[in-house]
């Protein structure tokens, strides 16, 4: 199967970014969001920015696949 990035469907709280990086790189999403508060916090304003343009790149993953571990298989 091929390895590809999506945004979450399921675990999102936004925009499904941090949801679907977890996903790919096969860890919890709470450590990558805890990570992304505290760059926000010390960064100021770049990882928001940073956030809002992929989350406009990466494409939402599809409705008919079931996507884990970065890999997805069709259901139907």
């Amino acid at each position: 199967m091929e390895k590809k990035l999506y945004r979450s469907r399921t675990d999102k709280k936004v925009f499904g970014v941090l949801g679907g990086l977890a996903k790919y790189f096969n860890v919890d999403a709470t450590i990558l969001r805890i990570i992304y508060v505290l760059l926000s916090l010390f960064v100021l304003g770049c990882p928001v920015i940073i956030y809002l343009v992929v989350a406009l790149i990466i494409p939402e993953e599809p409705e008919n696949t079931n996507y884990q571990n970065g890999n997805f298989t069709d259901i139907n």
